[in-house]
Protein backbone atom coordinates (compact mmCIF):
# COMPACT_ATOMS: atom_id res chain seq x y z
CA UNK A 1 0.00 0.00 0.00
CA UNK A 2 1.29 3.43 -1.03
CA UNK A 3 -0.11 4.93 2.22
CA UNK A 4 2.19 3.01 4.83
CA UNK A 5 4.72 5.35 5.32
CA UNK A 6 2.28 8.58 5.57
CA UNK A 7 0.87 9.95 9.12
CA UNK A 8 -2.75 8.11 9.87
CA UNK A 9 -3.87 11.54 11.01
CA UNK A 10 -2.54 13.46 7.85
CA UNK A 11 -5.29 11.96 5.76
CA UNK A 12 -8.09 13.38 4.64
CA UNK A 13 -10.68 13.02 2.11
CA UNK A 14 -13.04 16.19 0.59
CA UNK A 15 -16.68 14.73 1.24
CA UNK A 16 -19.87 16.47 -1.51
CA UNK A 17 -22.65 16.24 0.08
CA UNK A 18 -25.07 15.99 -2.77
CA UNK A 19 -28.21 16.71 -1.01
CA UNK A 20 -26.75 19.85 0.27
CA UNK A 21 -25.22 20.75 -3.54
CA UNK A 22 -27.02 23.50 -5.28
CA UNK A 23 -25.26 23.48 -8.42
CA UNK A 24 -23.76 26.79 -7.75
CA UNK A 25 -20.38 26.49 -9.16
CA UNK A 26 -18.97 28.82 -6.51
CA UNK A 27 -16.46 25.73 -5.62
CA UNK A 28 -15.32 25.94 -9.35
CA UNK A 29 -15.15 29.77 -9.55
CA UNK A 30 -13.00 30.02 -6.64
CA UNK A 31 -10.74 26.78 -7.21
CA UNK A 32 -10.02 28.44 -10.89
CA UNK A 33 -9.46 32.25 -9.31
CA UNK A 34 -7.28 31.40 -6.42
CA UNK A 35 -5.24 28.27 -7.99
CA UNK A 36 -4.75 29.36 -11.37
CA UNK A 37 -5.73 32.95 -12.22
CA UNK A 38 -2.41 35.68 -12.41
CA UNK A 39 -5.01 37.98 -10.45
CA UNK A 40 -6.07 35.58 -7.57
CA UNK A 41 -8.86 37.46 -7.42
CA UNK A 42 -12.71 36.65 -8.53
CA UNK A 43 -14.00 39.29 -10.19
CA UNK A 44 -10.30 39.96 -11.99
CA UNK A 45 -9.98 36.16 -13.12
CA UNK A 46 -12.85 36.07 -14.85
CA UNK A 47 -11.46 38.28 -17.62
CA UNK A 48 -8.39 36.73 -18.03
CA UNK A 49 -7.38 34.90 -21.13
CA UNK A 50 -6.48 32.46 -21.03
CA UNK A 51 -9.44 31.60 -18.24
CA UNK A 52 -8.36 29.83 -15.50
CA UNK A 53 -8.98 26.41 -15.10
CA UNK A 54 -10.14 25.25 -12.15
CA UNK A 55 -9.28 21.79 -10.47
CA UNK A 56 -13.20 20.75 -9.20
CA UNK A 57 -16.24 20.44 -11.51
CA UNK A 58 -19.62 20.11 -10.85
CA UNK A 59 -21.00 17.49 -12.62
CA UNK A 60 -24.40 18.47 -13.74
CA UNK A 61 -26.64 20.03 -11.42
CA UNK A 62 -25.63 18.44 -8.59
CA UNK A 63 -22.34 17.13 -7.68
CA UNK A 64 -18.87 18.60 -7.30
CA UNK A 65 -15.97 16.26 -8.82
CA UNK A 66 -12.82 16.21 -7.18
CA UNK A 67 -9.32 14.21 -7.23
CA UNK A 68 -9.42 10.83 -4.73
CA UNK A 69 -6.07 10.77 -4.66
CA UNK A 70 -6.40 7.00 -4.73
CA UNK A 71 -4.00 4.96 -2.58
CA UNK A 72 -3.20 2.86 -5.41
CA UNK A 73 -3.47 5.96 -8.12
CA UNK A 74 -2.76 4.69 -11.86
CA UNK A 75 -1.97 8.29 -12.78
CA UNK A 76 1.12 7.75 -11.02
CA UNK A 77 2.07 4.33 -12.54
CA UNK A 78 1.19 5.47 -15.83
CA UNK A 79 3.21 8.68 -15.95
CA UNK A 80 6.42 8.47 -18.22
CA UNK A 81 7.90 11.12 -16.70
CA UNK A 82 7.18 11.17 -12.87
CA UNK A 83 5.12 14.43 -12.90
CA UNK A 84 2.98 13.19 -11.67
CA UNK A 85 3.78 13.07 -7.62
CA UNK A 86 2.70 11.90 -3.98
CA UNK A 87 3.09 14.36 -1.27
CA UNK A 88 4.74 11.85 1.43
CA UNK A 89 3.56 13.90 4.14
CA UNK A 90 -0.26 14.27 3.00
CA UNK A 91 -0.35 11.38 0.36
CA UNK A 92 -2.00 14.04 -1.83
CA UNK A 93 -1.24 12.96 -5.65
CA UNK A 94 -0.09 16.35 -7.40
CA UNK A 95 1.07 17.43 -10.53
CA UNK A 96 4.58 19.21 -10.96
CA UNK A 97 3.49 21.22 -13.96
CA UNK A 98 7.20 21.87 -14.97
CA UNK A 99 8.07 18.62 -16.55
CA UNK A 100 4.77 17.72 -17.56
CA UNK A 101 5.06 16.62 -20.89
CA UNK A 102 1.15 16.71 -22.20
CA UNK A 103 1.34 13.22 -22.94
CA UNK A 104 -2.52 12.96 -21.16
CA UNK A 105 -1.63 9.28 -19.95
CA UNK A 106 -3.02 10.10 -16.88
CA UNK A 107 -5.85 11.99 -17.92
CA UNK A 108 -6.62 8.30 -19.87
CA UNK A 109 -6.02 6.02 -16.48
CA UNK A 110 -8.11 8.28 -14.13
CA UNK A 111 -10.78 6.10 -12.62
CA UNK A 112 -13.23 9.23 -12.13
CA UNK A 113 -12.44 11.26 -15.10
CA UNK A 114 -10.75 14.02 -12.62
CA UNK A 115 -8.01 14.54 -15.06
CA UNK A 116 -8.64 17.36 -17.26
CA UNK A 117 -5.86 18.16 -20.29
CA UNK A 118 -5.17 21.35 -20.78
CA UNK A 119 -3.81 22.62 -24.29
CA UNK A 120 -3.72 26.14 -23.46
CA UNK A 121 -1.20 25.39 -20.88
CA UNK A 122 0.28 22.08 -22.20
CA UNK A 123 0.02 20.28 -18.38
CA UNK A 124 -2.44 17.90 -16.51
CA UNK A 125 -4.92 19.75 -14.89
CA UNK A 126 -6.19 18.09 -11.46
CA UNK A 127 -6.96 18.75 -7.72
CA UNK A 128 -4.17 18.60 -5.36
CA UNK A 129 -6.72 19.87 -2.19
CA UNK A 130 -5.35 23.43 -2.94
CA UNK A 131 -1.78 21.59 -0.94
CA UNK A 132 0.15 25.31 -0.99
CA UNK A 133 -2.70 27.30 1.19
CA UNK A 134 -3.31 24.83 3.42
CA UNK A 135 -6.81 24.32 2.88
CA UNK A 136 -9.15 24.00 0.20
CA UNK A 137 -10.58 26.64 -1.80
CA UNK A 138 -13.62 24.81 -2.81
CA UNK A 139 -14.69 23.68 0.79
CA UNK A 140 -14.39 27.28 2.31
CA UNK A 141 -16.73 28.99 -0.79
CA UNK A 142 -19.35 26.62 -0.70
CA UNK A 143 -22.28 28.44 0.57
CA UNK A 144 -24.05 25.07 1.73
CA UNK A 145 -21.19 23.25 3.54
CA UNK A 146 -21.96 20.90 0.68
CA UNK A 147 -18.03 20.29 0.57
CA UNK A 148 -16.33 19.50 3.68
CA UNK A 149 -13.34 17.63 4.89
CA UNK A 150 -13.01 14.58 6.84
CA UNK A 151 -10.56 12.67 8.24
CA UNK A 152 -9.82 9.63 6.33
CA UNK A 153 -9.95 7.09 9.17
CA UNK A 154 -13.15 8.50 9.75
CA UNK A 155 -14.23 8.20 6.28
CA UNK A 156 -13.38 4.74 6.27
CA UNK A 157 -15.30 3.52 9.39
CA UNK A 158 -18.53 4.99 7.82
CA UNK A 159 -21.27 2.84 6.57
CA UNK A 160 -23.04 3.68 3.08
Amino acid sequence: MLFDSIKEETLQVIKVDPEKCTGCHQCELWCGSEIASVAKELPRSINEEPQPIPRVFVEGKRFALQCRHCEEAPCLYACPNGTMKRDPETGLVFVHEPTCIACWMCVMVCPFGIIMPSATFKVAIKCDRCRNMGFPICAEACPTNAIRIEERKDYRKKKF
